[in-house]
């Protein structure tokens, strides 16, 4: 019999491990159970952090380091990557302008400004990439953009013809937009991984639903979004088309209404974008298992996000797919997973967040023996 074929492809394990490690743990889980399989790990990311590592790894590509600006404007190191066929390019904008780089304290989004990512975005195109993806999950902003087309070369005015400060709030004294696209970006397809449905304002936009995670009390997003409304006005005249109610504009504090505008980006769902661009569906194809994985699993994981995308894509191939978690939540049984191994049961939260991999390599052991036990299951 040839030896079996097991495709490991979780996603992080938010605040406690990143995809790269997590499928390394389950891999080493699996050849415990099955010494002689053959294991291809394939950690994945949903446009948060961590997904320039899982996109270079999966297609054998290279990091790069740019300096840029994080969201108050101190100048960081931020990595950005290169797919193995050099020609696409993947940018993250929590490496740039998201929220773990500031302190709780620091966290603002009045002031904070989505500069950096366009600065990312600038190296990504002096690759020569022809497609650059960009991933935007996790930001510490909600500017809709502008601090992003600084960075491309546009300016931003008041009514006196001054240059407003950087952030959210100082939008609400936008009156007129000038500039172009900096040239480099003219050629590359920009692709952005975008699985949030929300339109720039109101009740369902970038500021009432995101702003509260990121600093703004209720007042503050009133503010916000007043700010938001005053900038659309502006962005729309000066584009000419609206955008404000696409759905994912109001995606990152507004980020997608200004990538929207300024680049003539294509908002694609996250999960699709991540499994086209690392082949899933071809190297799935004659596998015997794929296990995948996230921190929670809960019955949001079946609809559009990547875990229940992988499930999905596995099951039509007519290969069995389980899941090794961190934890479960109400209507996890809706993922159609045919076995989950909670790595966390047995010990405290805090155990299992300061040690989440050897749990997650024991769960992965002890789902393979139980899955080579019983055999395939639909």
């Amino acid at each position: 019999m040839p030896a079996p074929r097991v495709i490991v492809a979780p996603q992080s394990f938010k605040g406690s491990a990143d995809a790269v490690a997590v499928a390394a743990a389950i891999a080493r889980g699996v050849r415990r159970a099955w010494p002689d399989a053959r294991v291809d790990e394939l950690p994945l990311a949903d446009g948060g952090e961590g997904t320039v590592r899982a996109l270079v790894r999966a297609t054998n590509g290279t990091t790069h380091l740019a300096r840029v600006h994080d969201p108050l404007g101190r100048e960081i190191e931020a990595e950005w990557g290169l797919f193995g066929d050099g020609k696409t390019a993947v940018v993250e904008m929590a490496a740039a302008s998201g929220l773990p780089l500031l302190l709780p304290e620091e966290r603002d989004p009045r002031v904070t400004s989505t500069r950096g990512t366009g600065e990312l975005v600038l190296a990504a195109a002096q690759s020569g990439a022809h497609r650059i993806v960009i991933g935007i999950g996790g930001s510490a902003t909600n500017d809709g953009g502008a601090g992003l087309a600084r960075a491309l070369g546009y300016r931003f005015f008041d009514r006196a013809g001054r240059e407003i400060p950087e952030g959210g709030a100082s939008l609400a004294r936008l009156h007129r937009i000038d500039g172009q696209t900096d040239p480099r970006l003219v050629r590359p397809a920009i692709d952005v991984a975008c699985d949030v449905r929300n339109p720039l304002l109101g009740p369902e936009g970038a500021s009432a639903v995101y702003g509260p995670q990121k600093g703004a009390t209720p007042e503050i997003v009133r503010e916000l979004d007043a700010a938001l409304a005053r900038y659309a006005d502006v962005l729309e005249a000066f584009v000419g088309r609206r955008i404000r109610d696409v759905p994912g504009a109001g995606a990152a504090g507004g980020l997608g209404a200004g990538l929207l505008a300024f680049l003539d980006a294509r908002l694609v769902s996250g999960a699709e974008l991540v499994l086209g661009a690392v082949r899933f569906a071809d190297r799935v194809r004659g596998a015997d298992l794929v296990i995948t994985g996230e921190g929670r699993i809960d019955r949001q994981s079946a609809y559009g996000k990547l875990t229940g995308a992988v499930t999905a894509a596995a099951r039509a191939a007519g290969v069995p797919v389980v899941a090794v978690v961190g934890g479960v939540g109400a209507g996890h049984e809706s993922a159609g997973l045919g076995d989950i191994a909670v790595a966390s049961e047995g010990v405290s939260l805090e155990e299992a967040m300061a040690r989440p991999l050897p749990l997650v390599e024991r769960a992965a052991e002890r789902l393979v023996r139980a899955h080579a036990t019983a055999g395939p299951r639909d």
